[in-house]
């Protein structure tokens, strides 16, 4: 979203309409930031600092524009979500890393923007429904995940919706932890949650994933576990 701001700052040239992603970038940032009432064309072109005529030459309305939000919504989130479910692992354990490193990097899965669209559906049935359907078509992904290394449906089920629910809850809640923190818990986290400790290659390759440098004994201490 720091694309918005500094396109904001740069010279106009006369009759720059700006671009279909640069306005969808910039609903999205008022979204996020002050809520669906601050998604209006004139307050966009005004934080855009390009004329509000330039908005239909991307979008017929303001109704078209709400509804590209959504769709990108389903194709990032909702998509990272079943990316990382069928990524390869090779255990159980390194399946549910491969999932929670969704909720870690936020170039894959915007928490915030999830939060302002469950936000949204409480005032709007038809955005409650497109809701459901994403966290039907998550659990799904997550179900199939376990499925897929011989869990039986309810048991897979179970776990789903225990992984699931929990980080949604992160997002609900909008817990606030350091890296450091959320690193040390995931191995327990993995275990709950697949039945698995994750091994000490599993949680370097993990870590090493997501820049985070950990102590080597960390590693030795899963491994004897």
């Amino acid at each position: 979203m720091d694309a918005v701001n500094d396109k904001m700052d740069e010279p106009k040239t006369s009759g720059w309409r700006g671009s279909r992603e640069l306005w969808l970038d910039a609903a999205k940032q008022a979204l996020v930031e002050t809520g669906l009432d601050s998604v209006k064309i004139q307050p966009l072109a005004s934080r855009l600092n390009i004329s509000r005529t330039s908005f239909y030459w991307f979008f017929k309305d303001r109704r078209a524009l709400l509804d590209a939000l959504l769709q990108e919504w389903e194709a990032k989130n909702t998509g990272a979500f079943v990316d990382a479910c069928e990524a390869y692992a090779e255990t159980p354990a390194e399946a549910v890393l491969n999932l929670i490193g969704v909720f870690i990097d936020e170039n894959l899965f915007e928490p915030r923007l999830d939060f302002a669209i469950r936000g949204w559906a409480h005032r709007s049935d038809s955005v409650a429904e497109r809701v459901n359907a994403a966290d039907e078509t998550r659990l799904a992904a997550i179900r199939a995940m376990f499925e897929r290394f011989g869990y039986a449906t309810t048991d897979a089920d179970t776990r789903a919706r225990t992984v699931y629910l929990t980080q949604i809850g992160y997002i609900s809640m909008q817990v606030t932890e350091s890296l450091q923190t959320r690193m040390d818990r995931i191995p327990g986290y993995v275990r709950i949650y697949s039945g698995q400790a994750p091994t000490g290659k599993e949680l370097a390759r993990f870590h090493a994933r997501h820049k985070f440098m950990a102590q080597e004994a960390d590693f030795a201490a899963h491994d004897a576990g």
